[in-house]
């Protein structure tokens, strides 16, 4: 790892929980990123989706060691958003650090939510991607319901958007080939949001809030189903929405 003392912002983005603990452990131990030379105190921000309890870890590392601030900024948008910068960032951290922090961010994304103090950002984003893979399960689950029941795919969709059942799987992740144009189920479930991914999220909002001693009872379900699509071989490296086809949706 190959880094300079004058970097004001150092910005991370790591897959799992130990991948962000070995990479600030390199950077601050020993401290190889010493405040002198740059202008003001420095700030990390990391845009890993890992739990609150390694990322408040990580944060009392960069500021007992005195080599900067730290603040949690997960992104929701995926490989689309980022090609578009159109990303949008969840970011926990002391209210002072906002505007710097958004300035920064901006130039990455169009949107910055201030969620609260370090870690609230990291708690936003797993209860949004904890709805997500819920709502993903019970969009395949209704699209299949309607279509073995003979309703056309594409009017049911229709009907779904403008009616309660609405939501982001439904308009723009459709789980049924040919439904949604543009939609990772029209190409395979190839592209999009890994399952792999989702069920890394789904695990760690189950594991946050079992620390927190909150009970969830339909995730434990979703859990067990996104283990099953990740092992089939049909479905494993696709989009999420390929859970439609492990349920044996018509394509």
């Amino acid at each position: 790892m190959l880094l300079t003392s004058s970097k004001e912002t150092i910005i991370t983005a790591l897959p799992e929980p130990q991948h962000v603990k070995a990479v600030y452990k390199a950077m601050l131990e020993p401290a190889t990123l010493l405040t002198d030379g740059v202008a003001q105190p420095r700030l990390f921000i990391d845009s890993s989706t890992i739990d609150p309890m390694t990322s408040g870890e990580v944060s009392n590392s960069c500021v007992s060691s005195a080599q900067g601030q730290f603040v949690d900024a997960p992104m929701s948008g995926g490989v689309v958003g980022a090609e578009a910068g159109t990303l949008t960032f969840m970011i926990g951290c002391a209210p002072e650090l906002v505007d710097r922090v958004t300035q920064i961010l901006s130039m990455m994304g169009k949107r910055v939510l201030h969620m609260g103090d370090q870690g609230a950002g990291l708690k936003a984003k797993l209860a949004n991607n904890y709805l997500l893979a819920l709502n993903n399960i019970a969009t395949a689950e209704a699209m299949n319901m309607g279509i073995q029941w003979g309703l056309d795919p594409k009017a049911l969709t229709g009907m779904i958007n403008i009616s309660t059942g609405r939501c982001w799987p439904s308009e723009i992740n459709n789980p049924v080939p040919g439904v949604i144009e543009g939609a990772p189920s029209g190409r395979d479930y190839a592209g999009g949001f890994g399952v792999s991914l989702m069920n890394k999220d789904l695990k760690l909002a189950l594991k946050s809030a079992d620390e927190f001693g909150v009970k969830l009872v339909m995730g434990p379900v979703a859990k067990g189903l996104y283990d099953e699509v990740e092992k089939d071989a049909q479905c494993k490296g696709k989009d999420f929405s390929v859970v439609y086809r492990y349920l044996g949706g018509k394509e």
